[in-house]
Order: C-alpha cells, then structure tokens, then sequence
C-alpha cells in the first residue's frame, strides 16, 4: 500500500518583501502564509492601500497537501499574463498553504504580454528565494479509552513507538488523544485496536 504523504512545504511568516524592476515598472513582491481563503482578501486590500498609485495587485495562493486548491488572478492585467506566473513558481518551488502577491506601478512603458509573464515570474520567484520555507509534518489524532489496569501497556507503547500526548484524563476510565505522523497513523491504530481493553477512534 502506498504511505499517505504526509509532509508538505510552506512559509510560516511573510517573506521580506522584493522589488523587481524592468523598464521602470516596479514590481513588489511577497510571500505571505494563509490558512484559508478567508486571509487573501485582508492582504491584497493592505496592499492596495499601501501603494496606491499602483495599477495591479497580482497574485496566486494554493491550500491544501492532498487535494489542493489554488486561484490565480490578473488584476486587470492581459489574461493568464500575471496570476499564472505567479502560481507557476509556487508549483516550481513546491509550496503550499501561501499566498504570493506581485503589486506593479506603472512605468510608463509596456512590456507586452510576453514580457509581463517574465516579470511576474521573476518577482515570484524573487519573493520564493527571500522566504523562509519549512518542512511541516501532517498529523492525525486518535483518541484512546482504556481502564486503568491496562495503562501500563498503553504507556509502554506510546512510548516505544515515540508518539506525542495532545490530551489525558487519567482516573479509573483513562482517556489520551495522541498525535501520530499520517503516514503511520494506520499501523498506530491497529497497535491499539488489536490491545484487549483499548478502544481507539480517530478524532476530526
């Protein structure tokens, strides 16, 4: 059986904002963490009031490890010249969970179509290369209900298999909620669930 991927990339802070320059355009451009669709909005109109002589806000996000979600938008920019350069580097860089925003103030000069996608790029790119990206690990939390005489089993094999306690109510009914790697979370919960007196759940 394949092992669920369980390890993604991401930013955890916004990146140090960089400026790309190509024939007098200014184009601002920074990575920025999201954890919903919901932070996009805030963070264009932020920077919309910071430069306001700029004429596009750009940008790309992506959510999600095992089905992702994405958007890619032009701001009034030629179709598919802006938003999909963008998201493209995301994809290059093999990130996720972030939001990349390119804000252009006109230089006087156009770059036409191919020229844009250029630019676009190449600030996202920029903006990649400044940011801190980490390795995060994808957890499941599965809960665990035993009777006191068999928490000594419970324990030593928490232990063993080195797992994180979220959560215990230790009385005559026991309760742990423990946090296990997705990639292992199945072999953990036949661990327990084959234990007399255990009962194992994953949690939501």
């Amino acid at each position: 059986m394949k092992k669920k991927e369980d390890v993604y990339k991401t930013v955890t802070k916004p990146s140090p904002e960089i400026l790309y320059k190509d024939r007098k355009s200014k184009f601002y451009a920074q990575v920025h963490p999201i954890a919903s669709e919901e932070d996009v909005k805030p963070i264009v109109e932020e920077l919309r009031k910071k430069y306001h002589t700029a004429n596009h806000v750009c940008y790309a996000w992506q959510l999600g490890v095992q089905n992702p979600i994405y958007r890619a938008n032009d701001d009034g920019e030629p179709n598919n010249s802006a938003g999909m350069p963008i998201y493209g580097q995301i994809q290059s860089f093999d990130v996720t969970n972030v939001l990349i925003t390119v804000t252009r103030i006109f230089g006087g000069t156009k770059l036409g179509v191919g020229g844009l996608i250029q630019a676009y790029k190449t600030a996202a790119q920029l903006a990649l290369e400044s940011a801190q990206i980490v390795k995060k690990t994808i957890k499941a939390q599965l809960s665990l209900q035993f009777e006191y005489p068999v928490m000594d089993i419970v324990m030593r094999t928490i232990k063993q298999k080195n797992l994180d306690i979220v959560s215990q109510k230790m009385e005559l009914d026991c309760e742990l909620v423990i946090s296990v790697r997705l990639s292992e979370s199945e072999e953990i919960f036949q661990i327990f669930d084959e234990m007399q007196h255990v009962k194992i759940s994953q949690e939501d």
